[in-house]
């Protein structure tokens, strides 16, 4: 969420930068909601003084025995007229706030103009030479006749896009996860942690998704209870520290997390219909990262570091793309999409979004920290998938596909996997 001070005076900058997004903003609007919350608060201070004012002079004519009715019910309409003005500051404020919580993360300077993905910036690629595009390595062939996935299975239990992994597919999946945490917590410093799959309304919006993607979501209600499940990590992680002030010796905070994400994808019917790549409900190692505001760009390269080194050890081909401001999430302000190549599709796909939120979500949560100069700022928050579990399965089937139908997995695989190569039928081989 914004700070509503600095968008106004950012003015015409604000308004330019989130027009490069396809954002239209109306200052004049948000100034006057702005207004009404002010001189509402005003009041309420004001009569809250009078209030002050008037029970010490009723307490020294008490004292005198001097006071009367007329100073108790003089005393009474000045607490109704409090407790009315709270009520009107409260309405002016949660209208204020609505108006902000509406408004994405300006873009950066740096994210190239463009509302497309196809206007993204290719800023370098990775791994081996790409194989050979081919439909017979699309991974839900190949997953289908090694066993890896059953299709059918997964319709029979929950209709379309999820997906259920048997076997080899299973274990590959569990043998995925162990590695990238591992490699996340013992060589590039993050803190693992387990975390609920449900959250509150609260928790949800801290981070962005609510309200503007409530469609996107599944929510469940018990009672008068109402929870969300999560579409990622980034969420519960980013939350721990909601409402708290940050030592700046503990950052930068580096946290991870392995766990289901729940997407009802709500505005993608019929695309990527054949496979795992738009499932209702996936797996997915994230990372989240908390530090000071002046040291996101700085962290942002690490963090696409941690990512390009997980694609590397699995020998996969990858390019880092630069994201127009078009096309950046509602809470990001510069995002690095890295994308595998799916020979298969015969196209690169994204794997894994980084992105920069800077003050952005930290606002919206609460989370502060106390700066050089010794005040409580907002602190700043990064994130970024590292790695989906199905998309990198996907990913290992396209590219490890063999002339004789079976797939080789990489030797970082190996030991967490118990084998080397998944052949037709589902049988395993060192």
């Amino acid at each position: 969420m914004h700070d509503v001070r600095e968008l106004l005076d950012l003015s015409t900058k604000a308004t330019a930068a989130l027009a490069r997004r396809g954002f239209d903003i109306s200052l004049d609007e948000l100034a006057a909601a702005h207004r009404r919350r002010t001189d509402r608060e005003d009041r309420v201070a004001r009569l809250r003084a009078d209030l002050k004012r008037a029970a010490a002079a009723g307490a020294r004519r008490t004292a005198t025995g001097s006071a009367d009715a007329a100073d108790r019910d003089s005393a009474r309409r000045l607490r109704e007229a409090v407790r009315a003005a709270e009520a009107d500051a409260r309405s002016a404020s949660e209208e204020l706030t609505e108006l902000l919580l509406a408004i994405p993360n300006l873009p950066s300077e740096e994210a190239p103009d463009g509302r497309s993905e196809t206007e993204a910036v290719e800023v370098r690629t990775g791994g081996p030479p790409p194989v050979p595009a081919d439909d017979a390595r699309h991974h839900a062939t190949v997953g289908t006749a090694t066993g890896v996935f059953d299709a059918a299975a997964a319709a029979k239990l929950s209709g379309a896009r999820f997906s259920v992994a048997r076997g080899a597919g299973a274990r590959l999946e569990r043998a995925l996860v162990e590695f990238l945490l591992d490699l996340h917590t013992g060589e590039h410093g993050y803190v693992e942690y387990s975390v609920p799959y449900l959250v509150t309304r609260k928790t949800m919006t801290g981070t962005g998704q609510l309200p503007k993607f409530e469609a996107d979501l599944f929510a469940t209600q018990v009672g008068d209870r109402e929870m969300f499940l999560i579409p990622t990590a980034e969420v519960p992680l980013t939350n721990l520290f909601a409402g708290e002030v940050v030592s700046p010796r503990q950052l930068p905070l580096a946290l991870t997390a392995r766990s289901a994400c729940f997407r009802a994808e709500a505005g993608s019917y019929g695309k990527d219909t054949r496979g795992v790549l738009r499932l209702h409900q996936f797996e997915k190692v994230e990372l989240v990262r908390i530090c000071l505001l002046d040291e996101t760009r700085d962290e942002l390269d690490v963090m696409v570091g941690h990512v390009e080194e997980c694609l590397r050890r699995l020998g996969l081909t990858y390019r880092v793309m630069l994201l127009a401001a078009g096309d950046l999430g509602f809470s990001a302000r510069l995002t690095f999409d890295v994308e595998v190549w799916l020979p298969g599709s015969g196209a690169f796909r994204e794997i894994s979004s980084v992105s920069d939120c800077g003050a952005f979500q930290a606002r919206r949560a609460g989370i502060r920290v106390q700066g050089r100069d010794g005040r409580r700022v907002p602190a700043a928050t990064l994130n970024g998938s590292a790695l989906p579990v199905g998309r990198t399965l996907a990913a290992l089937l396209e590219q490890g596909r063999q002339a004789d139908g079976s797939v080789l997995l990489p030797e970082a695989l190996v030991p967490y996997a118990g084998f080397r190569r998944i052949r037709p039928g589902g049988t395993t081989s060192d």
